[in-house]
């Protein structure tokens, strides 16, 4: 769920990762990004560059 959420601040919104990780609910940033990894395949900043709404 908190992945979902933080997959529509990437595409939606100019927020920073760090600004992303906190509304998501998350404390630490390596285990935000090792998780969003794990479910989504790439990085988070990956996933902005590609999916990100102009």
């Amino acid at each position: 769920m908190r992945v979902e959420s933080s997959k529509k601040y990437l595409e939606q919104t100019q927020l920073s990762i760090s600004e992303i990780i906190e509304k998501t609910g998350y404390n630490d940033p390596k285990a935000f990004r090792k998780v969003f990894y794990k479910m989504v395949g790439m990085k988070p900043i990956e996933y902005r560059e590609k999916f990100r709404v102009q």
